[in-house]
Order: structure tokens, then C-alpha cells, then sequence
């Protein structure tokens, strides 16, 4: 009979904010899966849980993930527990919890708290839908198309940090989102000096230009609605004639083009008339 894994939050800053059955979970299995054993061997010294830890980080060769899932697979009790917050939340942990689920493992959530929803719930911006997307990639394109993502999604978006890289990434979606776009900066989550400071692309640009960013960030960006139309009637036009072009009617090449810019429907329908005649 297999065994259970559980994902496992720990606390985010503040150690009191663990709760009675991770504690028990963690004394009670057979092993700890961790993103970092010497992290985590913090946590578990502090309450005096003795139970041995394996790795399981974003390096960890596929083999050995699968010998932790075969392990708990054969009737072992597995807690996966992140450095902070819940696994699986941008963290290596979900690729564990795949392999356990391809084996027919019990997987059960001990539930804790997660970075993402405290900076929301604190930030002052739109809670009522959200995008996360965890950290910009480090490579080139796959940064740009999330960027590119971010600028265009209208639903408030979240995104983490390291602090020796604020101020590039502040420059760098400045730049992408415009300077009038709003955001909170949240840091330090439940910890001693917790800060959440709300202010637009541009004020957090100049902000950070003159104090040095310490700790670990969370960015609450408001979506887009609302914003200046960044098309002209020009742009629109242009897109309506690429369509006529792949052999779309008129009508059809207005509608299209007017969905992608926001430019009335009509107004293209016409200019591409007068165009034409």
C-alpha cells in the first residue's frame, strides 16, 4: 500500500505563523522533501523536529525525483516543503507532485501561507481576478514575451523579485507598461520590517534610484485597463490592410483590426473605403 505525500506550507517570515497540523505533519512522516535541506533544517530546529531530509530543488536530476516518489510510492509518508510559502507555487515541488501522481500516490495539501495572495490581499489593487507569473525569465526572449504578456493583461498582475534585480526589472517594465502604470512593491512579508508601498512604474523607478532595495519582493501591477489607447487610427488602418491582403473582405478587415486596437469598427470600415476609392 502506498504511502501520502503532503504539500506542505511553512511560514513566509514569521515563524508564529505556522500552524498545529504542519507541525504534526512534519514530526509524523517518514521524510522531508526540501527545495533547500538547509533551510528548511532551520524551521525544523527551531521546533525541535528531528525527521530526515532529502532534497528536491529546481537541479534535481529526474532519477532522483523518481526514487523519492518510488520511496513514498512503496509506503513511505513524504512531507515537499518550498524555503517559504506553499510548494508547487513557482517552485520545484510540482515536479514531485506530478511523479506521485503518475504513480498513484494520496497527495493531500497541508496548507499555509503564499506570498502571492498576502501581497494581494495587502496591496490596495484590484483583488478580483489576478495573473501570476511568478519571476522574469533570465533569458532574452522568453522575458520579452512574458513582459509582453504583462503589458497587455488587464487583470492585476503579480510578479516576485530578488532585490539585486528591482531595479533593472522596475526600468525595464517602466519602459514596457509606461511610467503611469500603478503598482505596490511589497517586501519582507510578514517579517520585522515589512514595507508595502504603492506608487506608479515611474515614482518606483526614481524611489529605488535613491534607496537601496533590501529584501525579497512582491510586485502588485494593476491591469491595463483604463490606460491610454497606445493605437492610433493609423495602426488600425494598416492592420485592416494586411488582412486584405490574406484576401479578408473589408468588413472582415475592419472587425479584425478593430478588436486588436480599439479603433471603431466603422471608422475603419470607412477610412479603408475612402482608400480605396
Amino acid at each position: 500500500m502506498s504511502g501520502t505525500l503532503y504539500v506542505t506550507g511553512t511560514p513566509i517570515g514569521n515563524l508564529e505563523d505556522i500552524t498545529l497540523r504542519q507541525l504534526r505533519i512534519l514530526k509524523e512522516v517518514s521524510f522531508i522533501a526540501a527545495e533547500d535541506t538547509r533551510v528548511t533544517q532551520k524551521l525544523l530546529l527551531h521546533f525541535d523536529i528531528r525527521t530526515p531530509l532529502v532534497s528536491c530543488h529546481e537541479h534535481s536530476r529526474i532519477q532522483d525525483i523518481a526514487a523519492i516518489a518510488d520511496r513514498i510510492a512503496a509506503g513511505e509518508s513524504c512531507a515537499v516543503v518550498t524555503d517559504a510559502g506553499m510548494p508547487c507555487i513557482s517552485d520545484p515541488g510540482t515536479v514531485l507532485v506530478r511523479a506521485c501522481r503518475e504513480r498513484g500516490v494520496r497527495i493531500e495539501a497541508v496548507p499555509g501561507p503564499s506570498a502571492v495572495v498576502t501581497a494581494l490581499a495587502v496591496s490596495g489593487a484590484d483583488t478580483a481576478a489576478f495573473a501570476f507569473y511568478g519571476f522574469l525569465p533570465v533569458e532574452n526572449v522568453p522575458r520579452a514575451a512574458m513582459l509582453d504578456a504583462v503589458s497587455r493583461e488587464k487583470k492585476t498582475c503579480i510578479l516576485y523579485e530578488a532585490p539585486h534585480k528591482l531595479r533593472k526589472t522596475l526600468a525595464v517594465l517602466a519602459q514596457k507598461l509606461g511610467t503611469e502604470r500603478m503598482l505596490s512593491l511589497c517586501r519582507e512579508l510578514t517579517k520585522l520590517h515589512e514595507e508595502v508601498l504603492r506608487m506608479t512604474l515611474g515614482e518606483a523607478v526614481g524611489y529605488y534610484q535613491e534607496h537601496e532595495p533590501r529584501g525579497e519582493f512582491v510586485l502588485v501591477i494593476d491591469g491595463m485597463s483604463g490606460e491610454t489607447q497606445s493605437f492610433t487610427t493609423q495602426d488600425a488602418i494598416s492592420i485592416a490592410k494586411a488582412c486584405l491582403s490574406q484576401g479578408m473582405s473589408a468588413a472582415a478587415a475592419a472587425k479584425f483590426a478593430a478588436k486588436e486596437t480599439g479603433i471603431p469598427k466603422q471608422d475603419i470600415y470607412r477610412l479603408l473605403h475612402e482608400d480605396v476609392t
